[in-house]
């Protein structure tokens, strides 16, 4: 089992978005997410959106970078793109991609079906490709 890393600055929305479908579509590959300055909580619309996809586990909450340092990882994944923004790097020799995503935090549920779809069709692939190649 091929091990992936998520990593956003509030791990509350895309973070757990691309966490969820990792585990749910990447066979053989498992997902973890944090954040630098993690939030504390998962967004509402980001929790309503997975459950109404049916992959969404009582296990994903946000959680800081601290909580899974010690764990070893074939990839990190950093998913923040926003201008005001700044992705955390994650300090281990691991392989990195960045897979920038706008923050659906704050906008309307369209926003956050936008950047699961997104998600499901960027960012799913070049995980599997990084991690199986």
């Amino acid at each position: 089992m091929k091990k992936v890393l998520i990593l956003c600055t509030g791990n509350s929305c895309r973070s757990i978005i691309a966490e969820a479908l990792i585990n749910a579509k990447c066979e053989g590959i498992c997902a973890d997410s944090s954040g630098v300055k993690a939030s504390g909580r998962v967004n509402e619309n980001a929790k309503k959106l997975l459950e109404q996809k049916g992959i969404w586990k009582e296990e994903y909450h946000s959680k800081t970078l601290d909580t899974v340092i010690n764990n070893e990882y074939d990839l990190v994944v950093t998913v923040c793109d926003h201008a005001n923004e700044t992705c955390p790097m994650f300090p281990k020799p691991v392989k990195k991609i960045h897979i920038g995503f706008e923050d659906p935090d704050g906008k309307g549920f369209e926003a956050f079906e936008k950047i699961y779809e997104e998600i499901e069709s960027i960012l799913l692939p070049k995980v599997v490709d990084a991690v199986l190649s």
